[in-house]
């Protein structure tokens, strides 16, 4: 009886629009549990949803690949919601001007960390160095991410793991550790949250404050770019200084 439920049941997750419905519902049940916890960040929607997504698949036994051949319209939206970000940077683009010097330092600083502490600390705990190399744009965003892994030699669907996670943690986590260090300036916590969890951080703290969300929107993109410049050469000398 049990097996013939899971036949339908991946059955119907065969069919493309059911993959939009059910991601959709596991968004608005991790965001009405958000909402009962009062916003806590601990709360995270994305963390919520995602488990309730594989706790539905698994059971069906139905693919990844099948999911996503639905799912994919979701995906292909994510590049409109990114660029939807450029609307509270535009509000906020005299702060940005005033801050310029500040912010592209912070960027360059942050984002070398980012790699730096991503290549060290998989290298020190043995991985390998596909696992190296894959694990060192975790803190950029997706679509970025994925490009950066395949030109470094990465496995893509490993990086896409590793960046969904830093996301969720960053987001998790980075309010109580701004109150934590003393941080209390919107821009300096927006910057950091993009920085270290590109879009799932920035869609938290944007939720808060709108403008912690136009520096964190910012971030995302600049240490896309900087990453996607520094990460190759980086992952070149991985050889020489004996991590490769």
């Amino acid at each position: 009886m049990i097996g013939s439920l899971a036949r339908i049941a991946a059955g119907v997750l065969e069919i493309p629009v059911i993959a939009v419905i059910l991601t959709w519902l596991a968004f608005e049940v991790g965001r009405w549990a958000q909402r009962r916890f009062r916003g806590s960040a601990l709360v995270n929607p994305v963390l919520i949803a995602a488990t309730l997504i594989i706790a539905v698949l698994e059971p069906c036994g139905t693919s990844y690949e099948t999911y996503m051949r639905g799912a994919g319209l979701i995906h292909f939206l994510l590049g409109p919601a990114a660029v939807a970000l450029a609307v509270p940077i535009y509000d906020n683009i005299d702060r940005i001007r005033h801050g310029a010097a500040g912010v592209l330092a912070g960027i360059a600083v942050g984002a070398t960390v980012a790699c730096v502490s991503a290549i060290g600390l998989a290298w020190w705990l043995g991985a390998s160095e596909g696992v190296v190399r894959s694990i060192a744009p975790k803190s950029v965003t997706t679509p970025v991410a994925i490009g950066i892994s395949e030109e470094i030699g990465g496995r893509p669907s490993m990086t896409v793991v590793f960046v969904i996670v830093t996301g969720i943690i960053a987001a998790m986590i980075s309010g109580r550790f701004f109150d934590w260090i003393g941080v209390r300036d919107w821009e300096a916590r927006g910057l950091a949250a993009g920085v270290a969890g590109h879009g799932i951080a920035t869609a938290q703290i944007l939720s808060v404050n709108r403008t912690a969300g136009a520096f964190a929107g910012l971030a995302i993109g600049l240490t896309g770019l900087f990453t996607a410049i520094l990460l190759p050469i980086a992952i070149r000398l991985l050889p020489i200084i004996g991590l490769g």
